[in-house]
């Protein structure tokens, strides 16, 4: 567990921003041991000091294996203006190494035009614990499932201190200005530690004639669900204090700059009961007055949904939900001066009672706040009959309000125009495409969701780090608008050393780790993302371009696409990605 509010507040930053929000000192941690070491490694055998090459972003290096890669210090790669580019470094050494540190230079064009260093930066990737995917969706032992370490966090620090017989991979992240002008540009990346010698790592750097528009632009609809209460409770902190509102600012901003596009609230107490390790607090305050009627305080709801919005999600507000997976709602009796919780069945006389006060006051409050037309109540995998009911009461009680629904059998086609955002699952709902049309004539989003059912592609910890990026890529081959997945920051008790959950595979239930700290997951993530944008934007080039070329570029995209439009592993993922990025890469030059 992290040691405390005050300390942890030092981290207070997101994506590679060290030296505009971090202070002079740095929370860090040792990682938990490796319960599986490779007991075949010979680090006797490996030359004393540090070695250093260009790795894999494909490749997870384990901490205690020796790399045995051969020495390549140099990288050639290409990017959009506003684009974000990954590379992996790995370092290893036999021996224990204080002080190690990237830094790079300007990168230089060939016409003399320069980027700032700024524009790049390596974090020194952690490890964590994980396990397997097994059954996937079950109550879990740890003692019946495999556990290793596995790299997946992003440290922030600006230098690490490197532990004898140990690899240790660095992220590496350059963000292209929008503004740059296209050409090869080069930087020398210097690596450094004390007692050491300055390795140098050339990188190369081509800047396509295309232009990736900034995350609030994109049309792909993300879907990242959040749970303020559970940072919160790791950073023990007062939820809704001042502290927790600062501590949460590095996560927002990470959201908009992947594309989020919803805001996540709970407006009733658990409504998905005890699946995460902490509850997911009602937003919105119910309360009985004395004489039988309703009040209802907005305070916390409206001031989430401002501050999301004033990062930069500002495009849906899910409220969750009418229908809990409990069926139970809480409220404060002022009579009885206690919470009571009642039992609520969708359809019954009970649950239309309780909802109907909340619903029109609800709808009121919306309007005067300006926000009736993005706001949806959300449900999640519920049955056909409870979301039927449901719906006969919105139409008499709520017409205005929508409606998002994360499907996992098939229930949209029981009310097609009734969902205005709608999530099919990837593996157990085949939506047809002119449903996909149909909705998306209406201006409906219809996105997919993968969860603990999914082997692949997802984001597991222990997942391949190209299946994220096949989500992005999944996304624009079946012709979904996005993607649903339900866990940002849902953390277990120690998310820091200890991935694993008591029910689902290790990493299902969060995406960045205390101290914001982003992943190797939630990179590729975006990384799918922005291919997936990109995509988007060559085909209504294309497709807007009256020239016999264009049509035949449009026909080449479509084709190396629709490879990725598949349920299940591919037999080699990664060849088929690299192969799908190298066609990209034609078509935009």
């Amino acid at each position: 567990m992290l040691s405390g509010p005050l300390t942890l507040l030092l981290l207070l930053f997101a994506s590679c921003d060290q030296d505009k929000q971090a202070p002079n000192t740095f929370e860090t941690y040792s990682e938990a041991e490796d319960p599986s070491p490779d007991t075949s490694a010979k680090w006797e055998a490996v030359v004393p000091g540090l070695h250093a090459t260009v790795g894999s972003i494909d490749v997870r290096y384990m901490k205690s294996a020796v790399p045995g890669l051969p020495r390549v210090n140099q990288w050639k790669g290409t990017a959009w203006k506003g684009e974000r580019v990954s590379v992996q470094l790995v370092l290893w050494s036999r021996d224990p190494i204080p002080k190690v540190k990237c830094t790079f230079s300007d990168f230089i064009s060939e016409q003399g035009q320069k980027l700032s260093s700024e524009i790049a930066c390596a974090r020194f990737v952690r490890y964590v614990l994980t396990d397997e995917f097994a059954d996937g969706c079950s109550s879990r032992n740890p003692s019946d499932y495999a556990v290793y370490l596995s790299p997946d966090a992003l440290d922030n620090a600006p230098s690490f201190d490197m532990e004898g017989k140990a690899t240790r991979p660095v992220w590496i992240t350059m963000q292209v200005p929008a503004e740059a002008v296209p050409g090869i540009y080069t930087s020398t990346m210097q690596v450094s530690a004390r007692g050491e010698g300055t390795q140098d790592f050339h990188f190369q750097l081509e800047i396509l004639p295309q232009l990736l528009p900034p995350p609030s632009e994109w049309q792909f609809h993300l879907d990242l669900w959040q749970h303020p209460l559970s940072i919160a409770r790791v950073y023990q902190v007062e939820p809704w204090s001042e502290e927790h509102w600062e501590i949460m600012r590095p996560y927002a901003k990470m959201l908009a700059e992947a594309g989020q596009k919803v805001i996540t609230t709970s407006v009733i107490e658990k409504p998905w009961g005890t699946q995460t390790e902490w509850g997911f607090e009602s937003m919105i305050q119910w309360t009985k007055k004395t004489d039988g009627s309703w009040a209802f305080d907005y305070t916390i709801f409206d001031k989430y949904v401002q501050f999301m919005m004033d990062m930069g999600v500002d495009r849906q507000i899910s409220c969750y939900s009418l229908i809990p997976w409990t069926e139970k709602l809480v409220y404060f009796n002022e009579a009885a001066s206690q919470n009571d919780t009642v039992n609520i069945k969708p359809g019954s006389s009970g649950f239309i009672e309780m909802w109907t006060p909340f619903l029109k006051a609800f709808s009121i409050h919306l309007k005067v706040k300006g926000w009736h037309l993005i706001t949806v109540f959300a449900m999640d995998e519920r049955n056909e009959e409870d979301m039927q009911n449901m719906l006969r009461m919105m139409d008499e009680v709520a017409p205005d309000i929508g409606i998002a629904l994360a499907d996992s059998h098939g229930a949209y086609k029981l009310f097609p125009d009734k969902i205005k955002d709608l999530s099919v699952s990837y593996t157990n709902v085949m939506i047809e495409s002119a449903d996909i049309a149909s909705r998306r004539s209406m201006g409906y989003p219809t996105t997919y969701y993968v969860c603990c059912v999914d082997e692949f592609p997802n984001t597991f910890t222990f997942s391949p780090p190209v299946d994220a990026v096949y989500l992005g890529w999944y996304a624009g081959a079946a012709g979904f608008d996005g993607l649903l997945r339900w866990s940002f920051t849902s953390w277990v008790k120690d998310p820091l050393h200890d991935s694993r959950f008591r029910r689902w595979p290790a990493g299902d239930t969060y995406m960045v780790y205390p101290g914001a700290r982003s992943s190797i997951r939630f990179e590729r993530l975006v990384e799918g993302i922005q291919d997936a944008e990109k995509i988007r934007i060559l085909r209504e080039k294309f497709r807007n371009a009256d020239k016999e070329t264009a049509n035949l570029r449009l026909l080449l995209l479509d084709e190396t696409v629709a490879r990725f439009n598949s349920i299940g592993r591919p037999e080699n993922a990664e060849a088929l990605m690299r192969q799908g990025k190298k066609v990209l890469e034609e078509l935009s030059r």
